[in-house]
Parts: C-alpha cells; structure tokens; sequence
C-alpha cells in the first residue's frame, strides 16, 4: 500500500519499505541482497537509510514518488510507507504511589530487577546525570545484546552497570532535515534537549540524595524502579522523531533483549499495519517485551490519544499531592492562587503597577506575549498581565522581560481551565487558574492604578483531593477500535522533578543559562516512564509474567475513587472524571504485585483481533513479518479480545443493541472463590454476566465468563455513561471500568 502521496514529481524523499520476507526468491541467499536488488530495480542511485530485520522486514531509503510507486508493484512488497514525524509528549513519586523504604522488601530488588532492562527511546541521555550511577548493582545482565555507541561528546566510557546500553538513530532526520547541526546537538546518544534523561531517570534512575530545582521539591530522587538497568536509543532530535529512525531504534532495542520499552511519543492515529510505533510494538510484545506509551497532551479533547494499539499499554497523566504555590496578591486586598518555580531577586517591596499585556502592545495577538509584540514604555517597570496560548509559558517571560517589565501573572484560557503547570521562570511569575485571571482582569480594567505583587511561598505537600486527571491528557474514546477503552491507565504526570541534562537550562530557552542537575515539568511524556519502571518492578517480582498480565495487573488494581468514595476528578471541567479520561484508574504498584487474578493474552489472540478487524492477509502479515491468513470457517470478534477493560459503542439509530464479549481470567493467587459485583450509572444497559461466580483450585487456572450488554433505551447521539465489574475473593479486587458511548 503507497499512502498519501503529494510531493514535486522529482523530488525525494523517505520512505519505509516492508517486505514479505517468505516471498524471497531463491536466488538471494541473504534478505539484505534481495533488497537492494529490489530498490536498485527502480532507482540505481538510491541507498537504503536502514535495514530492519526484528520489528519489519524490510529498509528504508529516500524515493521519489515515481520510484516509490515502481517499487509498490515489485514482488514481495508489502507497503511502501512515506516518513512520519512523531513529536514528544511532553521526587515525591515513589512516595506518593506507595513505593518507599517501607514497602522495599516487598520487591526483590536486589536480585530479579536489576536483571531488568528498560528501554528508552527518547532524546538520548545525560549519562553524568547522578540518575545513572550504578553503585551497589551487580555484573550487566547475562542476557544483554546491546552495547554503547561512540559519537560526538560521548564515548563508551559514559556507560555503566546502571547506564548499559546507549544508541542513536539519525539518518531519516538528515535525509528529511540535512545533516544533523554539531553546534546544536551531539551526535551522539547524548541528551542536549533534557526529555529523553528526564523519562529515562523517571523510570528507572537510581538513588539521589538532596535532589531539589532551585529548593523546590527538596528529597531524595529515585526512579520507579531503582535497580532495573537502563538503555537509551535516541531516536528524537531538536527537529523532531521521524518514524524511520524509530522504527530502527524498535529493532535494535528488541535485539538487545530490552524487558520493557518505554516511549513518550506518539504522532496521527491511523490503523495499527500502518503506524511505526504500533507496528514496532507488535514485535516487541512478541518477544515478551512490555510496552508504555503516552497517551498524548491533546486533552481535554475527545478522540485526542494516540498510541492505542491494544498491544501497548497507553498511559494518560494525572496530577501530584504536591504543589509549589505562588498567590498573586491584588492592591485591592484580594489573594488568587497560582503556582511557580521562580527562584531569582525577589520583586522591588511593595506592590508593582499591573498592566494587560493587550493594552501594551499593537498586535492583534499581544494579549498572548508572543515574540516581539510588548511596547517597551507601556511596560518597563511593570507586572503584565499574559494570557496562556500558542507560545511556551516560559517564553512569554522571557518576552515581558525582554520588553523590561518585571514580573508576569499568566493567566489560563478557556482551553486550560483550572490545570496549574508550574515552571521555572526567568523572572517572577506566577500561573493562575482561568477564573482566577478574570477576576485579576476585571480588577485591572476596573481600578485606575491596579497593582500587585507576587508572593513565592515554596513547595506545599498533602494537597488535596489528588490525583486529578490533567487537562492536557489526551482522551478517549478510541478512534480506531471503539471496542478497546483507551487510555488504560494514568500515572504522575503533572510537576514531576527527574534528571536534566547539562547542556540547557530548565526552560529550554536559549537565554536561559541556568543549569540543574534536576527539573520540575509536565505531560504524558512523564506519566509513561511511570508505569514503564512498574512494570520493570513487576517483572522483577513475576519474571515469569507476560506484558498483558503486567498490564492486567496494573489496570485490575488501579483505583478510580478518593479514599472518601468520590470519582477522581477532571481539572478540565472541575466534575468526576470518567475511563475515556482515566482508563481503569490511578497506578498502584503496591496493589498490583498482587492482582489475584489477570487478563492474560497471547500473541495468536492479538491475530484473531487482527482478523476480527478484517485486516488483509498482507496486513497482518505485515506486523508479524510472516505468511500469515485468517481461518474462513472461524468467526472471529473484536470483543472476544481478552482485555482488562470494556467498551461498547452502541448505535443510536436502531443498529444491534446485543452485544457479547469473552473474558478469561487466570489465577496468580492462592486458591479461592471469586464473586462478581456489577456497577452502572445507566438505565438504559442491562448487563448480565455468566457464571457470577469463578473458583479457582490451583495457581494458573483459567476461567472464562461472558458479559452482555443490552440496550434497553433510547440514548441521544454522542451519549455516554459508564460502570464497572468487579471479581472478588474477599482479599482481592479485580476491577474493570466500562465505558458505553452512543453514535
């Protein structure tokens, strides 16, 4: 299949090329030669940019649109697929998710985890990050392939027993963006951007004692899991992830005997045969290798995620008990809170004059701060008034100041609401909530002489309720398989300190030449690496479990309620939030080393699902790199695919309102009876289950039961409503959240 084709008829440009690679002729004795005879075939100049020989079969190379088509119809071509950009999603953690010195024992660490090995692909490493000492680990896991890889300002010398692995992937950057610039950014796996040393120490860094940005957030740092091994590809660069270059980290992570992966990107949704990272997944999760993905920052929208292939576990953020308060104080007494991690020369005593950023400025725009748009003599000496949109936060400071103002109140939009993010900025500021910057504003346009101060009052923990689910993650309902609740879970995303790298300051601005050894930022990017280290622990603990059952076990024992019984609530509309905003719930790894019971999966039910979507034989083939055809006399169904969660989308204009799904649950516990509680908010379901009661003898026994659910109402078009099944022996939960939509 050739996909959107639109280009200068002779100009080139990137493509990945899948090959059948059973369909190879006999006269080729190795896959590589056969390529090349295959690209040669229409293009004697071209070269190919990667073989790929784990997660597809095939190469990459640059083609023009003329050549990509000839080459659609050699034999043996699966697809020809055009270069995607993918973009990134971007110390109380461990404490606030149960994990600490009190519960340590319960995860053998010292042995079985630090045989993990976590995979990240990302923007490469700091390795002098103190996340990635290796003090007290043992000998590098016998089973580890991979190794480090020299380049610019990085040398084999930087890895260790912590740090064991470090690659990097550049070539479909350069053929799409030219030559990668030295000045900028190392060639090398070496992190000059800070995401890819951030995630990575998120998950698995070590021990640090007296980690703090600037004070703020003061304690000891540690990863998800501490002892697990880390290994970076870098496959994300200033200009962007290019899926050719991912695609090349994926294979060579799976060759290198990762565990788990973890990947805070994510791109367009389109079907899993034709998305990289899916594609990618599929392989890994063959080889027994656990996969976390972000959900994306596009909330609060609906249909926003991405990375929601079944295989991958999809992971949304939430918010911390922890908040680093900032309270704009007004001349009319008035207080609103906001938050800051502004660490600089305090504000001139006394109250500053206030003025709105739109009133200082020609622009059409001048209300945002954007580059170039403040009036120097309407705003030299003042606090200005920014409203949040289009540019960085940070940047919009570095606006005010650059015009000599001396301090900022940004305030949120509609499209934020109330989502506080606090950030280091370069001079004092402070964010608040939407209704709070109206109210400032209404001061400002009111009083003839508004003024204000900012006051900085640290970092606040046991903030309550919390978590709450961010604004900025990405929402479901799956666009692709409706039948499958996205995301699965959220994790910690909001105000989370890790790692940095050296090479830039804790904005990312180029002015900024403050340097840290941690930083304070936010996004699903922060959320994946999360769970990605549970499931390293997971892994560590039940070294015998599959990806699924991890992923099973983390969904079954999230919670979705307050200890008072309230849903967690939605900061984007302030009300309780649902599964397509927090999938099963909030990750409790604690709950999760022991789930009871699991959804397990196996590779041949990920192809049943794969037919019940009617994929073509090549399709399908096409992820498991290998002939492969649906059974004509077997009936297949999206709905049968054992999943840890259900969604049902029914039609609002009279289409079948049955609907039946199979589910198996294996027993990873002591022997016992499970008994069935069943939750819904609607009328308008009836939901029945068979057997209500499942017991279990013996440690890996399988039982099976069908739920149905029937409509018995009339729901208005894009209606939602949801409940939940509960299995339970006394000791044990095994929850499911249930999602119905209407359309």
């Amino acid at each position: 299949m050739l996909l959107g084709i639109s280009h200068a008829q002779n100009e080139k440009t990137t493509y990945v090329v899948r090959m059948a690679s059973h369909q190879m002729p006999k006269a080729f004795e190795r896959h590589a030669h056969w390529y090349a005879a295959s690209l040669k075939s229409v293009s004697p100049s071209a070269d190919m940019l990667y073989t790929y020989n784990n997660v597809v079969h095939g190469f990459s190379t640059r083609l023009t649109d003329d050549e990509a088509r000839s080459l659609q119809g050699q034999p043996g071509v699966i697809s020809v697929w055009p270069e995607l950009k993918y973009e990134l999603h971007t110390t109380r953690t461990p404490e606030f998710l149960g994990l600490g010195k009190s519960t340590d024992a319960l995860f053998p660490e010292t042995d079985s985890v630090s045989d993990v090995v976590v995979g990240v692909l990302d923007t490469g490493v700091w390795p002098e990050s103190h996340s990635f000492a290796d003090d007290g680990l043992g000998p590098v896991p016998a089973s580890w392939k991979g190794f480090c890889e020299e380049g610019t300002n990085f040398t084999s010398s930087h890895c260790n027993r912590k740090l064991i692995g470090a690659r990097f992937f550049s070539r479909g950057y350069e053929a799409t963006l030219g030559p990668i610039d030295a000045s900028r950014e190392s060639k090398s796996p070496r992190d000059d951007d800070g995401h890819g040393t951030h995630t990575a120490s998120t998950a698995a860094g070590s021990v640090v004692e007296g980690a703090s940005l600037f004070g703020f957030a003061a304690g000891t740092a540690r990863g998800m899991a501490t002892r697990a091994r880390v290994a970076v590809y870098k496959v994300c660069w200033l200009g962007g992830c290019f899926s050719s270059d991912i695609l090349k980290g994926l294979d060579q992570a799976v060759e290198d005997n990762v565990n788990v992966l973890s990947m805070s990107l994510g791109g367009g949704m389109s079907e899993y045969y034709r998305d990289s990272v899916a594609v990618g997944a599929f392989a890994a999760m063959q080889k027994g290798i656990f996969i976390s993905s972000s959900a994306g920052n596009a909330g609060p929208s609906d249909f926003s995620l991405s990375n929601v292939a079944p295989w991958i576990t999809t992971v949304g953020a939430g918010t911390l008990d922890r908040d680093f308060p900032a309270y704009v104080s007004l001349g009319s007494g008035q207080n609103y809170s906001g938050v800051s991690l502004y660490k600089g020369d305090a504000l001139p005593h006394g109250m500053l004059p206030l003025i709105y950023a739109g009133n200082a400025s020609n622009a059409t725009n001048g209300n945002l701060c954007m580059m170039g748009t403040l009036i120097p003599e309407k705003v030299a000496g003042k606090m200005v008034l920014c409203d949040r949109g289009l540019n960085a936060r940070v940047q919009k400071g570095a606006v005010v100041k650059a015009a000599g103002g001396l301090g900022m109140v940004l305030a949120n939009t509609a499209s934020n609401g109330e989502e506080l993010v606090a950030d280091a900025h370069l001079l004092p500021a402070s964010c608040v909530g939407e209704k709070s910057g109206n109210a400032i504003k209404k001061y400002l346009f009111s009083d003839t002489n508004p003024t204000v101060t900012i006051l900085f009052e640290g970092t606040k923990v046991g903030v309550q309720p919390s978590p709450v689910v961010a604004a900025f993650s990405s929402r479901g309902p799956n666009l692709i398989t409706p039948q499958i609740l996205k995301p699965d879970i959220i994790a910690p995303g909001v105000n989370i300190i890790a790692g940095w790298s050296g090479k830039l300051g804790p904005t990312g601005l180029a002015i900024d030449s403050r340097r840290v050894a941690f930083n304070i930022i936010s996004g699903t990017s922060m959320s994946c690496p999360h769970v990605s280290g549970l499931a390293a622990l997971l892994k560590g603990a039940h070294p015998e479990w599959s990806p699924a059952a991890i992923r099973s076990a983390l969904m079954t024992t999230a919670y979705s309620s307050y200890k008072d019984g309230q849903i967690l609530l939605d900061i984007a509309t302030g009300k309780p939030s649902t599964p397509f905003d927090h999938g099963a719930g909030h990750a409790d790894p604690v709950a999760a080393l022991d789930p009871g019971l699991v959804y397990d999966l196996t590779v041949d039910d990920y192809l049943d699902f794969l037919c019940a979507l009617n994929y073509t034989d090549d399709q399908i083939s096409g992820l498991t790199r290998k002939e492969f055809s649906c059974d004509a006399k077997k009936k297949y169904s999206v709905t049968d695919l054992n999943y840890p969660s259900f969604a049902v989308n029914f039609q609002s204009n009279g289409g079948s309102s049955v609907y039946n799904y199979s589910r198996t649950l294996t027993n990873v516990g002591p022997a016992g009876t499970y008994k069935l509680s069943l939750k819904s908010e609607t009328q308008s379901v009836k939901i029945s289950v068979e057997p209500e009661t499942l017991s279990f003898s013996h440690a890996n026994e399988k039982k099976s039961y069908t739920v149905t659910f029937t409509a018995v109402g009339s729901m208005s078009p894009d209606s939602k409503s949801f409940g939940r099944i509960e299995w339970s022996d006394g000791k044990h939960i095994v929850g499911s959240p249930i999602a119905f939509s209407w359309s």
